[in-house]
């Protein structure tokens, strides 16, 4: 007997007993029935089911579970004799027995209603019956199924009983009169109903109520019916007014009655008259009339009786089918408020007179005017309507594109995109791709495109792929920098932003980044869902590609959230990017899945060049080796696809496969497919003579030899081992490099290919459009060239001979003859024409630049006169000048041929134009892209003059061109570009062949020009001109100082290094830092001060070490090598900033500054800054970079030189440079006030002071504070001429003026002062400062006193003492 399972047992345990019970066949205890409802005959058994399933049946169990959902009974059962047959197929069987609808539209009977009653309605003479209401519901006895019906079905019985029990031919309308007359009885009692008194009581109470008021208002006169109400009026709740008020126009409103006239067959409207509540007005109280109402306005039609719900017309609604009114002409600027577009996009003019049929008025706020305006497209926009939606869309795309391409600027008053932002515009498209319309997600994201994509910025980053550093780009994103209301925030809100769990909301990040609060709002996974599941069509599915470029192109983050986002790089490669397709003929096609898209393999680049990881996971992980087979495989009029959309997808392989290659990736494609690459190659030339030439295959072939470059890089590094740098991106820094698979045998075979095609090419040079035609492909050339020969030199197992051999090869060959055509000359001259330094508006900002929303801003294009315009040489010449460095490095020999490049006339009027000292605007995202490309051509001619100079014996006669280039690039340089700024401080700006005025008679000429300035009195033994010799013999100590203190971040520098260098194993991105700010501040030169004088006095002050010393004395000379002989390139650091940086050296140390180096260098420099010139650009209320506040930094100097100076004279001199007239006077209060102890150590002798006595003496003093302690520390003895002989002068010169003043303009209290001030210098014991006081006359510093004396006081002066004196004596005593 088998077990019963128990408890613990398996699933395994009781497939076992199951499988033991069927082998041993015995008899189940339960049976399988099919039970029917129909009745068996009595005695037969049921059929049993031939089922081997445990099935139990359990008695009054239904056989199936209930229904979720309640549905009627099946009725039809199958017969149980009836048998299906076998083969035949359920789905045919099902077709036999179906019939056409018009099977059962053809049986319809309609129902008999030819004995039915019909009964017409009551006429009425108001527009809608009247309104039942449950409280006028009189009492009436029940019927007999009132109990089970409501209120409501019953009245509307009694109606129909009531309407079928009259004869409507009878019915008489009751007459205008009888109406009234009814109205007039009914308004009897409005506010007194007797509600809730006895049936029998009510009505008399009633009466007897409304008689006495009504005999009160008639005992009352006008004046008192007035009062009463006033008083009640101010009793009563003004709610309850209100309410009274709105009940009584309720009541006294009898609507608007329409009669027939039965002579014409017009409807006369007429306006009912509010008659007031209660009793007419006694005798003698005057109404005051209403006026007449307008007439009312004409409707263009005549309604008629007919029409359905026109018994009763309502004007205010009908209003708008009037003729609009007249336009009211605007003269002003048209602003946002008043602003209407047209459906096109276009800015309508406020007088513009359009007609109606084009759909512009339909909009109630200023109907007269033509267009919609923002706030009305923005409600359009969330209408119930799809079509609304989709049109208010389209049009508001249409708006943004025009206002970017700036057709509004000179039209409105504010921007366009940052009116829309503000008002969340960016969230209602996303809350519009989130719709269930086709047409509203097409019109979504077709705005969103015009929104974030610039068209001509991705054109200009592609067509300038092929450049010099090319395919490095700047991150399109704003900058980090934290807005000035931000540090109001409180700490809490700070505390957040740190947490990295905690995120900020996505309005909050549209406000600084757009592209980061899109992303908050879960874009990506939309867009990949409407790309995967909704299929668009291809104008969308291109709309939505462009969106994920740029927001590839925003920053590193954006890049790798486009690639983790789930199945949406899948669904790109799959659907976009397939290996095989159905042919596809020229035109529009319908569907783009599963056609291959040059837009996803731009997009893969895109990312790809965000980081070496990123292109590593998109060759390894999505298989793109196997498409970039595809389509590199064949030539683009193979692909079963357009032209052009065939050049393009060829296009953007190369260019994704040489992104891979600048990380070192790739080289195993390459071998596969280098026969293609062989046969590509040498088809290029019969393809070059073929006219005219197309644009799209002048960029494939650029990008081709563009990809060989970066292969041949790549092999250059194939056999070198170093550690990898510290990534400043750290998704890249966690895997180590992978050294490149491809070898210099692979490679070196293609020179012989490339360098006969830059041959063809550079004959068209003559040929102006042809050479234009062909740019890009002379400029790819010359950089393949280029990284040939350095890959070539640095190959282990080089053989220098044939190296040597082949440059000299190509340059006899090649490179010569090019530098001597006519022709070439003529490619500087476009330089300073072309360049954005020499022409900033070339580079203004875009119309509708927001800084949230970074865009490059090239609207329609380059100007051909610009960097990147057709006319422009720069790129062909940066190229050219790369390989003429590289050949000069590798063979010395040919600097001085290559020489005659740099005296090319345009070249040299170029760098004069650069060298000059000009303000540089504001840094642009296009401005800093198109200097980036400008400076690598000005680095290497500077690196060119370095070789050639290096050669010479004699002097480069545009040395100090060249230094002054030098020296105004290095404080320019963006980041991206450390290593440039690293080797300039190596070689041009510290080379003594720049500097020729060290071996040719310039400290000479500085000891003559400070002779020749003597005015001040200075000592001309300063020896500037030895200290100058002494700085130029210096220089590789000066060198070595500023290469420590002008510091990089090391992860950045050796990026950059990676990126000039084509290492690819050290390269973690090309995406370059964000462009904030140069480099290196403008007044670099301190740098190494500023750092010693931070460390001496910051938080965690330290002793300067004993090198400082060197340091400091370094710094300073360099500063003056700068002052002396390169002023142009301080110009930039205010003169008040230089004062500034000096009096740092002071307050580094207590002894440092009486180092005699120190003292000789700095007596030079302010020297220099006393100048006449320096000095009237000297102010020092203006704020200063590094520094809070200048007064703040004089009261620290002024401690400083009361503890340490001991009298020295250089430290009193930049004590008393501030105290100059010319300056703010809280300057000299801080002396004579907080610090009057330091004026005994103010001992420089008058003959010393480094600027005249005049600008400290005139205009006089009118501060009447100041004056007092001038006056203060002259008679307590604080201010002498022993101590402090130059503010004893000061000081005596305005209280001369003050106590002698007689302006009539001056305040009383000043003129009280004044004779306080005489009266007390009258009553002076100290005779000397009496007569100082008294006599002065005019500064002198011949003299020992500073000052010369009156012999006797002049007349004017005399009177005003007698005056003083006399009344002093008269009042017996001081006076107050």
């Amino acid at each position: 007997m088998l077990s019963r399972p128990k408890p613990g047992e398996s699933e395994v345990d009781l497939l076992r007993f199951q499988n033991q019970f069927l082998s041993s066949g015995a008899t189940p205890a339960v049976r399988i029935v099919k039970k029917v409802k129909k009745e068996w005959p009595a005695g037969e058994e049921l059929p049993v089911l031939q089922d081997q399933r445990d099935v139990v049946t359990l008695d009054k169990l239904p056989d199936l579970p209930p229904t979720l959902v309640p549905a009627p009974p099946k009725r039809a059962r199958p017969s149980p004799n009836f048998t299906l047959p076998e083969e035949q197929d359920p789905e045919e069987r099902l077709d036999q027995h179906d019939q056409h609808i018009t099977a059962i539209f053809t049986k319809i009977i309609e129902h008999d209603t030819s004995a039915m009653t019909v009964t017409m309605p009551l006429p009425s003479g108001v527009a809608f019956p009247r309104v039942f209401h449950r409280s006028q519901k009189g009492p009436q006895g029940k019927t007999a199924t009132s109990g089970k019906r409501s209120i409501f079905a019953q009245e509307i019985e009694a109606r129909r009983n009531a309407e079928a029990n009259s004869t409507p031919p009878g019915m008489t309308v009751p007459t205008q009169g009888q109406q009234e007359e009814t109205g007039k009885s009914s308004q009897g009692l409005q506010l007194i109903t007797g509600e809730g008194l006895q049936s029998e009581d009510a009505r008399r109470e009633v009466q007897t109520i409304h008689e006495e008021n009504l005999a009160k208002l008639h005992a009352l006169g006008p004046e008192e019916i007035l009062q009463e109400q006033q008083r009640l009026l101010a009793q009563l709740d003004p709610s309850l007014v209100a309410f009274l008020k709105s009940r009584h126009g309720t009541n006294g409103q009898t609507g608007v009655e329409s009669m027939e006239e039965q002579n014409s067959g017009t409807v006369v409207h007429e306006t009912p008259k509010e008659e007031p509540v209660g009793p007419p007005p006694p005798s003698g109280y005057k109404r005051k009339q209403p006026e007449p109402a307008a007439s009312a306005p004409e409707l263009p039609v005549t309604p008629h009786k007919e029409w359905l719900h026109m018994g009763t017309v309502e004007l205010e609604k009908l209003q708008w089918t009037q003729d609009l009114p007249q336009l009211r002409r605007q003269k002003t600027q048209e602003g946002m408020q008043q602003a209407r577009f047209g459906l096109q996009g276009e800015l309508l003019a406020p007088d513009v007179d359009l007609p109606t049929h084009l759909g512009l008025h339909h909009h109630g706020e200023e109907a007269e005017r033509a267009g919609y305006s923002l706030q009305e497209l923005f409600h359009l926009a969330r209408s119930q309507i799809s079509q609304q939606r989709a049109l208010a869309l389209q049009v508001l795309a249409r708006i943004i594109s025009k206002a970017q391409a700036g057709e509004f600027g000179s039209q409105l008053t504010d921007s366009v995109l940052r009116l829309l932002l503000d008002a969340g515009f960016l969230f209602l498209l996303r809350f519009s791709l989130d719709d269930s319309v086709d047409s509203v997600i097409a019109a979504a994201v077709w705005a969103l495109r015009a929104l974030l994509v610039a068209p001509g910025d991705e054109e200009l980053l592609d067509r300038t792929f092929s450049w010099y550093q090319g395919a490095a780009v700047f991150p399109l994103m704003p900058s980090q920098e934290e807005e000035e209301e931000e540090d109001e925030e409180t700490l809490a809100e700070k505390a957040r932003k740190k947490n990295p769990q905690e995120t900020r909301p996505p309005p909050d990040l549209a406000r600084h980044d757009v592209i980061k609060g899109l992303l908050a709002t879960q874009l990506l996974p939309r867009l990949r869902y409407l790309l995967e599941v909704t299929c668009p069509s291809p104008t969308v599915v291109q709309d939505i590609l462009a969106v994920l470029i740029r927001v590839a192109r925003h920053s590193l983050e954006s890049a790798t959230k486009v690639l983790e986002c789930p199945r949406l790089i899948d669904t790109l490669v799959r659907e976009f990017l397939p290996s095989s397709w159905s042919p596809v003929g020229e035109g529009p096609i319908s569907r783009l899945h599963g056609v291959p898209c040059a837009a996803a393999m731009k997009l893969l680049r895109v990312l790809a060049s965000a980081g070496r990881n990123i292109s590593a996971r998109l060759m390894s992980g999505f298989d793109l080796r196997s498409r970039l087979c595809r389509f590199v495989s064949e030539a683009p009029q193979e692909l079963a696809m357009p032209i052009q959309e065939a050049e393009q997808l060829n296009t953007e392989s190369f260019r994704l496969w040489a992104v891979a290659a600048t990380y070192g990736q790739g080289g195993d494609l390459y071998r596969e497919l280098y026969p293609v690459l062989i046969q590509a190659l040498q088809g290029l030339p019969q393809e070059l003579s073929i006219r005219p030439h197309s644009p799209l295959a002048m960029q494939r072939i650029s990008a081709l030899i563009t990809l060989l470059a970066h292969l041949t890089q790549a092999s250059s590094s194939s056999n070198v081992e170093l550690p990898a740098p510290a990534s400043p991106y750290p998704v890249e820094s966690n895997q180590s490099p992978v050294p490149p698979s491809i070898t210099w045998v692979q490679v070196s075979g293609l020179r012989p290919l490339i360098e006969p095609i830059l041959r063809q090419v550079l004959k068209e040079l003559p040929q102006t459009d042809t050479w234009r035609a062909l740019a890009p492909l002379p400029t790819a050339c010359l950089l393949y060239l280029a990284a040939h020969y350095q890959a070539w030199s640095q190959q282990p197992k080089l053989c220098p001979g044939e190296c040597l051999q082949d440059v000299e090869r190509l340059s006899e060959e090649l490179v010569l003859p090019l530098l001597s055509q006519p022709t070439f000359q003529g490619l500087w001259d476009s330089l300073r024409h072309c360049s954005p330094l020499c022409n900033p508006l070339s580079c203004a900002p875009a119309p509708e630049f927001i800084p949230n929303l970074i865009s490059l801003g090239c609207v329609g294009g380059c100007p051909p006169l610009s960097l990147a315009g057709s006319s422009s040489s720069f790129p062909f010449l940066t190229s050219l000048l790369s390989l003429l460095n590289t050949l000069a490095r590798i063979h010395k020999g040919l600097c001085g041929q290559f020489a005659s490049v740099l005296g090319a006339p345009g070249l040299q009027d170029y760098l004069r134009h650069c060298g000059a000292p000009s303000r540089v605007p504001r840094l642009t995202p296009f401005f800093a892209w198109a200097l980036r490309h400008e400076y690598h051509l000005q680095y290497l001619v500077l690196t060119l003059a370095q070789r050639t100079a290096g050669l010479r014996t004699e002097p480069t006669p545009d040395a100090v061109l060249y230094h002054t280039v030098a020296l105004n690039l290095l404080s320019h340089l963006l980041p991206g570009s450390e290593y440039l700024a690293h080797e300039l401080l190596l070689g041009s700006v510290f080379r003594p062949e720049f500097l020729p005025e060290g071996a040719s008679g310039g400290p000479e000429a500085a000891d003559f020009s400070d002779k020749l300035n003597l005015g001040s009195g200075r000592s001309p033994a300063s020896g500037r001109g030895a200290l100058l010799a002494e700085a130029c013999r210096d220089l590789p100590s000066i060198r070595g100082c500023y290469l420590a203190h002008c510091t990089l971040p090391r992860p950045a520098l050796l990026h950059s290094q990676a990126l000039y260098q084509g290492e690819p194993l050290h390269i973690p991105s090309l995406l370059l830092p964000v462009p904030k700010e140069p480099l290196l501040p403008v007044d670099w030169p301190f740098l190494p001060l500023i750092h010693l004088y931070h460390q001496a006095s910051g938080p965690t002050s330290e002793a300067l070490h004993l090198c400082s010393l060197g340091t400091v004395t370094r710094a300073l000379q360099w500063v003056l090598v700068l002052e002396s002989w390169r002023p142009s390139s301080l110009r930039a650091v205010l003169p008040a900033a230089r004062l500034a940086r000096l009096m740092c050296v002071f307050l580094m140390d207590s002894d440092l500054f009486r180092e005699a180096p120190i003292q000789q260098v700095i007596t030079a420099l302010l020297a220099q800054l006393c100048q006449p010139q320096a000095l009237s650009l000297l102010k020092l209320d203006c704020p200063l970079p590094g520094l809070a506040s200048f007064p703040d930094l004089y009261s620290s100097f002024l401690e400083h030189f009361e503890a340490v100076s001991f009298g020295d004279p250089l430290f009193g001199a930049l004590v008393l440079l501030p105290l100059q007239r010319q300056h703010s006077v809280t300057l000299r209060l801080s002396l004579f006030g907080e610090h009057v102890g330091a004026l005994r150590a103010l001992g420089l002798p008058l003959a010393q002071l480094p600027v005249s006595l005049e600008n400290y003496t005139a205009p006089p003093e009118d501060n009447l504070e100041l004056l007092k302690l001038y006056f203060q520390a002259l008679v307590t003895g604080a201010l002498c001429p022993q101590w402090c002989p130059v503010l004893y002068a000061v000081a005596v010169a305005h209280v001369n003026s003050f106590i002698f003043s007689q302006d009539p303009k001056s305040s009383g209290v000043m003129g009280a002062a004044s004779k306080w001030m005489l009266q007390k210098t009258w009553l002076l014991a100290n005779e000397s400062l009496k007569q100082h006081l008294l006599y002065y006359k005019l500064p002198n510093v011949a003299l020992p006193e500073g000052f010369e004396l009156y012999p006797q006081l002049p007349p004017l002066r005399k009177n005003r003492l007698q005056d003083v004196t006399d009344r002093l004596l008269k009042d017996g005593g001081l006076g107050s």
